[in-house]
């Protein structure tokens, strides 16, 4: 007699997955914050990156400052868990009364917190005062100020808007159209409290080697963007589309000339063809910090 087909094995057949919605559904990731949220972004970003095969749907919740508060955080992180993909949720809730009614969520917690907090209390031999995580905020007046004050002063400086005070720079950007200035000096303003004025190099300033007037006699305190030219040029097409301007002649002319006046000035550059704007902003924060 032949044996029939094993039934374990029939089981296993009609089980087995076939193609599902959740093969292509991103991962969902929730950042959930007493404060703004940016530091628990910026923590899971860090180890996120990590896995580039992988499609995250990012939220921030920030602001839970109340057991109502994170009542309604847990609401959230439940609904997701019926999802595709259980969610991933990094957490920096420094409040432990909080942080227990988080803790009621099925979803899985990363929590930065209690993972370091108690490691550094032990390291420190005093208790942490677990209060809320944040990157800027009202806890130290001064370092609050003084960001208001550079971003303010990024805005009025910005691409040669203002050329007074540019005494109180800490660094003058100076660069070619389009090669990166703005968000670099904003992102210095905004993240690090540094007084940045950007200027604009045109044309006519190219035509020579000699720094432009209003930063001539503050060498010391330029820093050079340059990109290359195909860059420049992709960048400049979609402002001006078939422009002299988007030229690649024009855009090769002009970083040549650029680097040109960089290299006879001593003036230190960064190329932002292959750097996000915090990496091109650690540069020049390392080069503030040897001068």
């Amino acid at each position: 007699m032949t044996a029939g087909p094993d039934p374990t094995t029939q089981t296993a057949q009609a089980v087995a997955p076939g193609p599902s919605a959740a093969d292509d559904a991103p991962v969902p990731v929730y950042f959930v914050a007493e404060s703004t949220g940016i530091s628990a972004e910026a923590m899971g970003n860090a180890l996120l990156v990590q896995f580039p095969g992988v499609r995250f749907e990012r939220t921030r919740i920030p602001f839970i400052t109340s057991i109502d508060d994170a009542r309604k955080a847990v609401a959230i992180l439940d609904k997701a868990m019926a999802g595709p993909h259980p969610p991933i949720v990094f957490a920096t809730i420094a409040d432990d009364t909080i942080r227990g009614v988080l803790g009621a969520t099925k979803a899985p917690i990363i929590d930065f917190v209690t993972s370091h907090l108690g490691r550094l209390e032990e390291l420190l031999g005093v208790p942490g005062q677990h209060l809320a995580i944040r990157v800027h905020g009202l806890g130290d007046q001064q370092r609050y100020d003084r960001r208001m004050r550079a971003i303010d002063y990024a805005i009025e400086h910005d691409d040669g808007e203002s050329l007074r005070n540019y005494a109180e720079a800490d660094v003058i950007l100076l660069a070619p159209s389009r090669c990166g200035k703005t968000p670099t000096t904003m992102y210095l303003a905004l993240q690090h409290s540094v007084f940045v004025a950007n200027y604009p190099l045109v044309p006519e300033d190219l035509e020579e080697r000699e720094l432009p007037e209003p930063v001539r006699h503050l060498r010391d305190r330029c820093f050079g963007i340059v990109t290359t030219p195909a860059r420049l040029s992709q960048v400049r097409q979609e402002r001006r589309p078939n422009s002299a301007y988007a030229s690649m002649e024009q855009c090769v002319w002009e970083l040549r000339r650029a680097e040109a006046m960089f290299r006879a000035h001593g003036i230190p550059t960064v190329n932002s063809s292959a750097k996000s704007v915090e990496e091109m902003s650690t540069v020049i924060l390392q080069h503030l910090s040897r001068i």
